[in-house]
This record gives C-alpha cells, structure tokens and sequence, in this order.
C-alpha cells in the first residue's frame, strides 16, 4: 500500500524502523507475559482483564475524537463481524500458548498475510497473479513444516493456532473492507468485543486475583496499547514499504522471550518453516507495494496478533 505525500520534514525512516522494532517488541513482550498468565487464568479472564486496561488507556483518544465517528461508522455489521473475528483470533492465540511455545504460535499466526492474499479474490474481488499465487502456495508450504503433520506431532493446539490464523486472516480482509474508519472506532469496538467475551466466559472459570497477578493483567492491556501506538507512529513518520517488513521482527523476540523466560527452544522444522513463511509473505507485500494504487493511510494499522 503506498501511503499519501507528507509534508515536508515529516518522513523519517530511522525514526519510524526504530518506533516499529519498539512496536513489534512491546507486542512480543504482551505475548509473552500472556502465555505466563494463561498457565494460570482462563482466556475469559485474561481478556477480560486486558481489554478493561486498554480502554482505559483509550479514554483521552475517545474524547478528542468525540461520537460523531462512532454514530458515522460505515458498514456497521461488518464492524461486527470484525470484531468477532478479532476476539476469536486473540482467544485461540492465548489458548494455543498453553500448550505450546511462544515462537510455534506466532510462526502460525505469521502466515495471515499469506491466508489474505489466498482468499482476497472471493472476498475482496482482488486480482491475484501467478507470482503471489505461487508465493502463496510456499507460504502454506512453510505452514505444513512448521505444523509437522504427524501422528505424534499434531496436536489440538496446533490445530486451534491454526484456525486463529485464519480468523485473524478474516479480521484483516474486514478491515479492509471497512477502511476509512477511525483507527480510534476500530481498536474501541475490537477492544470492547473482547470485554463483553471476557465478561460472559470469565466467571465460568474465575480464579482470585492476586494484587501482583492483577497489575500484570492491566499492564497486559498497557503494553498492547504501547505497541499500537509505536506502530502507527512509525507509520506516520515513514513509508508503510519501510516499515512493515520489520514486522517480522516478531519471530526473532518469540524465539528469544521463549527462551529467556519457558526455556523453550524451536525446533528445526519450526525455524525452517518460519523461514518460508516469512519470505513468502514480504514477498506478497513487496508485489502489492507495486501493484497498488496510492490509497489514504489508515490512522492505526493492523497490530502483530495476540
């Protein structure tokens, strides 16, 4: 996507690539004190818990937009259906983290990019040429590695990552869809949908809240909300072709926060995999980059998952 003219002495690419690393960091950062949490308490609460924090965060940006982009809001069931598909992405990406390493997940969910690509000519009416069909194609490669699709391999959670790529792939084709939205509307109704889902799953399996364990459940939310911000701030300050490729950066920090805190080490197939993944999908992007035609950048991009 190629973003508008800005005005002059506004591009700044070091700062916008330093701003997204920063982005992509606190996001792996949230991931990680995620998959501490949920060894603990229930998806339900984790995000009940976190979406609370986050809106709380959000206070100031509603009140500087105001309602009117709220009661304005384009294709309002389709904002739904967004945020079903957001809330389900979320909630299987912590789900799959209580079985199974930080770095596997986040391979999976890499591959969104891949899954948009595939389905946008029946969802979006988009044309696809051969070279991103045939990048598609090594991108679901990269996935089949990754999965390691054996009888003592395959597993429920790979199977629940798997389907929160895909929904996460969903949630991305909405946004598109609904595109120019208020970034401030589109993270308000994401966050709020994941409350109300917190809100009825969460006393099914309520645990007591220790004081230490509550500050790490707001902070969740603040470190997402962190990462928003860096991430569209590298937006605005440089081209979306400088700094989404760094995105890929999630992978590097899965491998080392893994490491660091659950003594996690990927395995072979998972790096090879992760690999094919990423290549496939900067690939994508950098076609896309050419084939695009200048559209309005959007106020907030669409975060790393989780």
């Amino acid at each position: 996507m190629t973003n508008p003219p800005r005005p002059a002495g506004h591009n700044s690419p070091v700062a916008g690539i330093s701003l997204m690393l920063i982005g992509i960091f606190f996001f792996a950062l949230n991931d990680a004190m995620g998959k501490y949490l949920v060894g603990t308490f229930s998806v339900g609460q984790i995000l009940l818990i976190r979406s609370a924090a986050a809106l709380v965060m959000l206070v100031p940006f509603i009140k500087r937009e105001g309602l009117t982009p709220f009661t304005t809001m384009p294709r309002p069931w389709l904002q739904f259906l967004r945020a079903v598909f957001a809330t389900f992405e979320v909630a299987a990406f912590y789900w799959a983290l209580n079985d199974m390493s930080l770095a596997d997940v986040m391979t999976f969910y890499l591959a969104g990019p891949i899954y948009v690509t595939a389905v946008s000519p029946f969802l979006l009416g988009e044309k696809v040429g051969w070279r991103r069909w045939a990048a598609v194609c090594i991108g679901f490669v990269g996935v089949i590695i990754a999965l390691k699709p054996t009888s003592g391999a395959l597993s429920p959670a790979a199977l629940v990552a798997i389907a929160g790529s895909f929904a996460f792939s969903i949630f991305m084709v909405c946004t598109r869809l609904v595109r120019g939205t208020s970034g401030i509307v589109l993270v308000t109704i994401q966050n709020g949908a994941a409350l109300v889902f917190g809100a009825i799953a969460a006393p099914f399996a309520w645990v007591a809240v220790s004081w230490f364990d509550g500050a790490l459940l707001a902070l969740l939310g603040l470190v997402a909300m962190t990462a928003y911000l860096c991430i569209n701030k590298a937006l605005s300050l440089a081209e979306a072709s400088v700094v989404v490729p760094y995105q890929y950066s999630t992978i590097f920090w899965a491998i080392v926060l893994g490491y660091i805190f659950f003594g996690d080490i990927p395995s072979t197939p998972m790096l090879i995999g992760a690999g094919i993944i990423i290549a496939a999908g900067i690939y994508i992007f950098i076609r896309e980059q050419q084939l695009a035609k200048a559209v309005p950048a959007p106020a907030f991009s669409e975060p790393p998952p989780g």
